[in-house]
Parts: C-alpha cells; structure tokens; sequence
C-alpha cells in the first residue's frame, strides 16, 4: 500500500506516558558509552546513583512512540526505514525519574521522487504528567527509502548547517561497544534492524546497525566531554543529519568547531573513511 498523503497527514499518535527510574537513566547512559573509564567520576555521574544527572542527549529517548508508522495505518515499508535527522532543544534541567509525558505530531511528509524515497518530519514536545511543564522539545527526521512517488509535495526542508573548511577546533574519540546496540535498545528502541541479522541483511546492511539515536548520543558525548566539561547544564541543544550507519565496535570521531555560543561538528568512523553523522549543531552556555 503506498502513501496517502492526506491521510497520513492527519494521522494522531498516540500520546506517550512513560514512568523513569534511576536505573533508566544509568542504562540509557551505559548503552551510550558512559562509564568505560571507571576510574573518571565525571562520568560515574552519570551511571551511578550518587549524584545522578541525566545525559541531556537522554531528551531523545523521553516520550518516545516507538515504529508508530508500522503500527497505525501509513502505507510505508518498515524494514526499509531509517532515521535521517535528530534534534533537541532542552527547556529545563531533564528528570532522572518520574512521570513524563510525550506528544509527537507530524509537520511534513515530503515526497523525494520514486527511485529517492520520503521523508517524515516529526516534533515531540515532552512535559511534566503532574505540572504540564515543557521540559524538552525533539525534532526527528525519518527516511522511508521505498515509499516515494506518491505525488505529495518535495519541500520546504530547513537549511542545513554548513561545515567550516578550516581543520576542526576539538577531535574527540570514542569506540562502542560490540553489544552496543543489544542495550540501547532496552531504552525503548526495539526496531529488529539493530539486533536481528537476517533482518539487518533484508535491509541491506552487512549486519546489525546501531541505532541513529545511539550514534547521535555518542557524538553528544563526545561534545558533552570536550566542550562542557561533563557539565550538562551547559548543553542545551543539538541536531545533526545522519549520513551512514555505524557498526556496533566502531570507533566513532567527533570533529568540533566553536562559535561563540555554537558548536558545529560532524561525526566520522575512522576505519572506514565514512561520515556517519553530518551538518551538526550544538548550543553550548
């Protein structure tokens, strides 16, 4: 069944109540990276319950939907899906636990052409259940690799932040872990491409992918690390574009230019000589 814009255009997914604990928060920070040094407490802060903060990339994660295009009625090819885009903007310091609440709604579907595919762009603004209070706003871009050419509209997509030309201010590297994908997974992501091989070879891939979402917070890591000192009330918002998976065990580069208040960066897998995350934007206080 093909995309019927109209239709999909008006689809209503459903509202997102998700309950945290402590032990979502160091998970979701675990599945990410953090803690490979267990001797660097900056990073301890945020795996272990003493003095728990929450990764302010852990935004990306709160109110999530899950695959709601393959649960409700959209016409598009899950396992030809991938993630394009990400972004976040956080509006107060993020919950280690408690009640939040999650509203996603689309603002676009662009038609790319039938042999380039189409695009969903969503937000989700994510409050406080007890104060309504907006705590974080997400934007995402998805990319429907099959399901082009069903006449809706090609634009307008926001302009993309250019890299500067000049060698990058700051470098930083950070290797995942073989099973990276199997436990950023247990943080609300259960797509079988990140974790099936045989579903991974359907879609092309040579074997299970790591989640954009995981890649996009190994980057924020990255930046969190070099740029703020693992002070997360620095870090108050951040987007990329996402340009080519990475493999669980992949030593992913962060390159980093400041600007004032603004961090561009662009993510790089070394190995292979690939950009996987491109166009990055980061505020930094």
């Amino acid at each position: 069944m093909a995309i019927n814009y109209e239709q999909l255009m008006q689809v209503d997914i459903p509202l997102v109540e998700q309950t945290l604990t402590q032990r979502d928060t160091m998970l979701y920070a675990l599945g990410v990276g953090l803690g490979a040094d267990p001797m660097d407490e900056r990073q301890l802060q945020y795996v272990y319950e003493k003095n728990l903060q929450a990764l302010p990339t852990m935004a990306i994660i709160l109110g999530y939907p899950g695959p709601w295009h393959a649960t409700l009625n959209t016409g598009i090819t899950r396992s030809h899906v991938v993630h394009g885009e990400q972004g976040f903007v956080i509006h107060r310091p993020l919950p280690v636990e408690g009640t939040i609440t999650g509203k996603t709604r689309l603002t676009a579907v662009l038609d790319k052409g039938a042999d380039k595919g189409a695009l969903l762009l969503t937000e989700c603004e994510v409050r406080d259940k007890a104060s309504g209070e907006l705590i974080c706003t997400q934007t995402s871009t998805t990319f429907c690799r099959k399901d082009g050419g069903f006449g809706g509209p090609s634009g307008p997509q926001k302009p993309l932040q250019p890299i500067p030309e000049r060698a990058a201010d700051n470098v930083c590297d950070i290797t995942t872990l073989p099973q990276a994908a199997l436990i950023y997974r247990l943080s609300g992501d259960y797509n079988p491409l990140h974790a099936e091989p045989a579903y991974a070879a359907k879609a092309g891939y040579q074997q299970p992918i790591l989640h954009g979402r995981a890649t996009f917070s190994v980057a924020g890591h990255a930046l969190l690390k070099t740029l703020c000192g693992y002070d997360a009330a620095r870090f108050k918002s951040m987007e990329g574009r996402f340009s080519s998976p990475v493999y669980p065990g992949e030593t992913v580069r962060t390159e980093m230019w400041l600007d004032g208040k603004v961090a561009t960066f662009r993510a790089t897998v070394p190995a292979r000589k690939v950009t996987v995350l491109n166009n990055g934007r980061a505020e930094i206080v």
